[in-house]
């Protein structure tokens, strides 16, 4: 069984929490694309956890979980990572973790490169979390990059490599955006301070997944933000520099060859989004408050305040139509129990016309929200454990929202911890 678990809209849809829950049917869990530029929040019964890297199912003993070779990885921020897990009891001995040794580093000089621009940028700022991630990936693209099978070459071969790239790299650090220059010992001293430790974890993920495959193992595909966010089928330029759908899963952990069996898409109850750039749905004012503070909507990774809506149909018709999802999970529906009526965006109105489509470019730009509300619940549905047990006006939301993006809903959850949740 192959499960990929990802967004279908801006991100921060709840996929961590999802993948917490459902890590107890697999074996392998594999991050496939991105960076520390967004974060899973776990709570279960071991506590509350805010993962950037490490797949969500790390949390589960007995797992195997992979850094793929799609992602990019800051292996300070790594190595803080994995020391909080450590100090609350988590263990990483075995094959607990695997990094795939064509996975990416991304260095300091890509953290600084991303504050260079957005800086640069000004008002005209994309937005970035300032951790790399587009830096990283061009240089990727441009084969300029240290990976981790690199960890284990020879002092003198990994210094060679990194004197070439900090070369390279100081024509736009020093000459192109007048900052002092980056010191290609300092980059070496770096990459053998936090990642002489990771050495014993660093695999061919192609070879351990193909033999993971042949015994008959389960895997699960854990994606980083939503389908907007995607760098081909998202809002760009405000999206992320990776590929966040799930056909992406299987090349970004090292076996393109394989085929996807099932596809859950997450989806919250209402809408959410962190960053800059286009966001229809959103609403303002007093509305907008009470929906952020009631679910508590502010960045896992940054501690920004998330940009809040109610639930987008355009939007997130379109996001599962690119995930191919087969199945949906519908989170935080529990935060909605303050709503007289719920809000929901049905339609956009783009220059004077109204339309159902999700559209890219000026036209996004320019969109305008079409509301209509929906009855609400007005109750705590957090002790909610089976379909009987929710209130009409509950259950009617969740089969409007199945049929407006024209897929199956067959999880609901109703709050964070691990237990929360009911399945339809």
């Amino acid at each position: 069984m192959l499960t990929a678990i990802v967004g279908t809209n801006w991100g921060d849809e709840g996929k961590g929490r999802m993948v917490d829950l459902l890590s107890e049917e697999y074996d392998v869990i594999i991050r496939y694309q991105g960076g520390n530029n967004a974060g899973h929040t776990v709570i279960n019964d071991r506590g509350r956890f805010i993962l950037n890297l490490l797949p969500s199912g790390v949390l589960r003993d007995g797992t195997v979980n992979v850094l793929g070779p799609g992602m990019v990885v800051d292996i300070e921020h790594l190595s803080g990572e994995m020391k909080a897990l450590t100090d609350k009891g988590i263990s990483f001995a075995g094959d607990h973790l695997v990094i795939s040794d064509r996975a990416v580093i991304c260095m300091p000089y890509h953290k600084l490169l991303d504050c260079l621009e957005e800086d640069r940028l000004g008002d005209a700022k994309f937005g970035s979390t300032r951790r790399g991630i587009s830096p990283v990936y061009a240089d990727k693209y441009m084969k300029k990059v240290i990976r981790f099978g690199d960890l284990l070459e020879s002092d003198e071969v990994l210094k060679k490599k990194i004197g070439g790239i900090v070369e390279w790299k100081n024509l736009t650090v020093r000459d192109g955006y007048k900052h002092e220059p980056v010191d290609a010992g300092e980059m070496f001293a770096w990459l053998k301070t936090y990642g002489d430790p990771l050495k014993a974890y660093i695999k061919n993920t192609t070879t351990y997944l193909a033999n993971a495959l042949a015994q008959g193992k389960k895997i699960l595909f854990e994606a980083q933000l939503g389908a907007l966010r995607d760098v081909d089928f998202g809002i760009l330029p405000y999206t992320s520099a990776s590929y966040t759908i799930a056909a992406y899963a299987p090349i970004g952990a090292g076996i393109p060859g394989v085929k996807l069996d099932r596809v859950i898409g997450i989806m919250k109850a209402y809408s959410s989004c962190v960053g800059e750039g286009p966001f229809t749905c959103e609403l303002f004012g007093e509305e907008g408050d009470a929906l952020r503070e009631a679910g508590g909507e502010y960045g896992a990774a940054t501690g920004r305040p998330r940009r809040v809506g109610g639930f987008d149909i355009p939007a997130s018709r379109y996001g599962v139509m690119m995930q191919g999802a087969t199945e949906l999970a519908l989170t935080k529906l529990d935060v909605l129990s303050y709503c007289e009526k719920i809000p929901v965006c049905v339609a956009y109105e783009v220059n004077g016309v109204r339309t159902e489509e999700f559209p890219m470019g000026e036209a996004l730009m320019n969109a305008k929200p079409i509301y209509e509300y929906l009855p609400g619940f007005h109750c705590d549905i957090s002790g909610c454990r089976k379909k009987e047990d929710l209130p009409k006006e509950a259950l009617d939301y969740i089969l409007y929202l199945e049929k407006a993006v024209g897929c199956k809903i067959r999880y609901v959850s109703v709050g964070a911890e691990r237990d929360a949740f009911l399945e339809l």
